[in-house]
């Protein structure tokens, strides 16, 4: 089921993820800005949560082909 993860050029996720963590630079980023939002109870209004998963998604996608690369690598040996 995750095989087209795997299959997903890794520097290409990484570039996915710095653009979109940052974007945009000024004057806060939206990840920082929505993270900000969520722990303050703020974060309500639809177009914020699909804003916070537009830019968290391709985090916990690096973060998921890392971390099954890793236990890849461990069985292999």
């Amino acid at each position: 089921m995750m095989g087209w993860l795997d299959r997903f050029p890794l520097l290409w996720l990484v570039v996915i993820v710095l653009w979109l963590a940052v974007a945009p630079i000024v004057p806060e980023p939206h990840l920082v800005e929505k993270l900000r939002m969520l722990s303050q109870g703020t974060l309500v209004k639809p177009i914020d949560i699909f804003d916070l998963l537009l830019h968290a998604v391709p985090l916990a996608l690096l973060a998921v082909r890392l971390w099954r690369d890793a236990r890849r690598r461990r069985s292999e040996r």
